[in-house]
């Protein structure tokens, strides 16, 4: 991340890069967001359907459990129809993974802990190489293997490390680079404590997440305890957010993290105060409605929407848009800082959101001619006064 202001620099664990499909995880390419589908995945429509909504939320990677052999033959259909790389999550049984790989999934999910021998281990390693599949070793503190929960006692950082080390020496072992890594617990300590550890020992780019979170809520709140601390020290190449909620809030969520911490832009970051008495419109309706009228949008862009005069002027010198409440039912826009203009209270949303559609349609010209990955990597490196 590059910065003007020294107290935002965020210097990012150098790791080696892997490919999930077109995404590039590690190295120097953007933290990528992920999210789960929760549908039956022999339902390839409704499948289909919930990714494409995850898509519209701006989702990279999509994960997709692989529980019995109709799953994996629906897996060939759903792929084809999205346009995100599909990582296929397998428990148990090998074969699943095998059948996966040959159906088209860019990554392989395998949790040390349950898929089976090292000769089984081995047979997957094959498939993914086979059809250019990367690989994920997902360590889970409640799966955790019987030698290391006798060793240990219990599930924790020790262990997870220990693990997530036994398994990536035997892909080594076998010639194969293409993976990545999670240690995963439902603990914020246990979880951020493993990566911390494991980030100091290895290379290996790493797959960031706090397990069972909890509700929307509960669970927004707790991951962004956990995966603020490490995305702010520089851990993380991929994340996702666990949340018993739909996979495009998960999405979404994960999104205001990266923004938050000016690693990643998209979209309309709205800059919004918590309203009092002395506000000159209502603040949280306007913000509600505005995220909704908004939400389409793609393009990076700030946006300040402050009551009255106390922090209006102050916020709008860091954003792209600002608008302070005044009086006399008028209201002050600034664009780039300065005040601009003045604007009744009737017609304010309509106002705010054509501004922000003019200016979206100013910086997508300026991006006319940058590829994909030019413009992803420009989400990542834009400062956060852009």
């Amino acid at each position: 991340m590059s910065s003007y202001r020294p107290y935002q620099h965020i210097e990012r664990r150098k790791s080696r890069q892997i490919h999930v499909g077109s995404v590039p995880v590690g190295g120097d390419a953007p933290v990528s967001v992920q999210t789960m589908t929760n549908t039956l995945t022999t339902d390839a429509e409704a499948t289909i359907a919930q990714i494409r909504r995850a898509e519209l939320a701006g989702v990279d990677i999509v994960r997709v459990s692989c529980p019995d052999e109709d799953s994996t033959k629906a897996l060939a259909e759903i792929v084809r129809e999205v346009n995100v790389p599909i990582v296929a999550d397998i428990h148990f049984h090998y074969k699943r993974a095998i059948e996966a790989a040959k159906a088209g999934a860019a990554c392989l999910r395998i949790n040390p802990g349950n898929i089976g021998s090292a000769e089984r281990v081995r047979e997957v390693v094959n498939a993914a190489k086979d059809h250019n599949c990367s690989i994920r070793i997902g360590v889970n503190a409640g799966s955790l293997e019987k030698h290391l929960l006798e060793k240990y006692g219990e599930p924790n950082p020790d262990a997870l490390v220990e693990s997530a080390l036994e398994h990536a020496k035997i892909l080594e072992d076998h010639d194969f680079h293409e993976f990545k890594i999670s240690v995963k617990a439902s603990d914020v300590f246990m979880a951020v404590a493993a990566y911390q550890q494991l980030a100091d020992v290895c290379d290996h780019p790493l797959h960031i997440g706090i397990t069972e979170a909890g509700s929307k809520r509960a669970g927004t709140v707790k991951s962004s305890i956990g995966l603020g601390n490490l995305l702010w020290s520089g851990v993380g190449d991929t994340m996702r957010v666990s949340l018993s909620a739909e996979p495009e809030e998960e999405v979404l969520v994960g999104w205001d993290i990266l923004k938050s911490l000016g690693l990643r832009h998209r979209g309309v970051k709205i800059i919004s105060c918590p309203s009092c008495a002395r506000q000159g419109f209502n603040v949280i309706e306007t913000v509600q409605t505005l995220e909704d009228r908004l939400a389409h949008i793609k393009t990076p862009m700030t946006l300040s929407i402050i009551g009255c005069v106390v922090n209006g002027p102050g916020e709008a010198l860091m954003t792209d848009i600002g608008v302070t409440g005044g009086g006399s039912g008028r209201h002050m826009v600034y664009s780039a800082g300065k005040q601009d203009h003045t604007m009744p209270a009737g017609d304010m949303i309509e106002h705010i959101v054509e501004l922000v559609e003019k200016k979206v349609e100013q910086l997508a010209a300026a991006d006319a001619t940058n590829t994909p990955a030019e413009e992803m990597a420009r989400e990542a490196t834009m400062s956060t006064a852009d």
